[in-house]
């Protein structure tokens, strides 16, 4: 086990290496991740200065539903670049090299590469909207909520690094999932933004029990914040985002281990 911490160790420290050589050129990059981000905040900020609010959620409690799901991004791109840009490494035939290592798959890929210029700038944007938006909101911290919050962040991170898992998966029987990344990931991480219940149930049903992005930040949210449209929705579900992170990436590493026996390379 110390060896494998020492490795993760030395894989971190050389991959911040290279993302970091260039200073100016790194903080620059992160900058425009952040500022390409905020975009989509800027917008929603100056929607409700006029309407107020939207479907009862004020600003700062829309704010505080985007924190999550920036943060638990910019966590989760730390540990899951390698499965993000996996089929790239299938198409190139890189992963052959990592098959020919004498450490297990799943660990180098998870420690070979991370995307610190969006890690900096998801997780910073997340922590500063954390910031302006948790005083005021209406949470009353106290240690429960806390613990409650960390729990529900790890969660989140494991619910997209499975979802990461299942497409990088994929990748060893059709070569290309981009598309299907897209569609299944980046597009309903779009809707995450806002509170679930202003979609149509199809919508709701999709972000609830197929591409569960409602576990990442709504129902996490719910429970610190108890809104009324929390009463269309089982209570149950405001607990369940640890447990269903958990889960998840269980059944996709199990899907992981069955999968990579079948691989064949791409050749070149």
């Amino acid at each position: 086990m110390r060896d494998i911490i020492h490795l993760a160790g030395v894989y971190t420290r050389t991959t911040a290496k290279s993302w970091f050589q260039y200073r100016v050129d790194a903080v620059l990059r992160s900058l425009a991740v952040f500022l390409r981000e905020s975009t989509g905040i800027i917008v929603i900020y100056f929607t409700l200065l006029k309407f107020d609010s939207l479907n009862g959620w004020n600003i700062y409690e829309l704010l505080f539903l985007y924190s999550l799901l920036f943060l638990t991004y910019g966590i989760m791109i730390i540990f899951f670049t390698g499965l993000r840009d996996f089929g790239h490494t299938v198409r190139s035939g890189n992963f052959d090299r990592f098959i020919l290592r004498p450490r297990g798959l799943l660990f180098q890929l998870i420690f070979a590469n991370a995307d610190w210029f969006a890690a900096i700038g998801h997780g910073g944007l997340g922590l500063v909207l954390f910031v302006i938006s948790a005083g005021k909101a209406g949470i009353v911290w106290n240690a429960g909520m806390v613990i409650y919050y960390l729990f529900a962040v790890a969660g989140g991170v494991l619910i997209q690094g499975a979802v990461f898992l299942v497409l990088a998966t994929l990748n060893i029987y059709l070569l290309e999932t981009n598309s299907l990344k897209e569609l299944l990931y980046h597009n309903m991480r779009k809707f995450a933004g806002y509170p679930i219940s202003i979609f149509h149930r199809a919508v709701q049903f999709t972000m609830i029990y197929i591409m569960p992005f409602a576990f990442v930040n709504y129902f996490p949210a719910q429970y610190l914040l108890r809104k009324e449209d929390m009463a269309g929705y089982p209570q149950i579900f405001l607990y369940l985002t640890p447990a269903i992170g958990l889960g998840m990436y269980l059944l996709a590493y199990l899907f992981w281990r069955f999968s990579v026996r079948y691989y064949k390379s791409s050749g070149n």
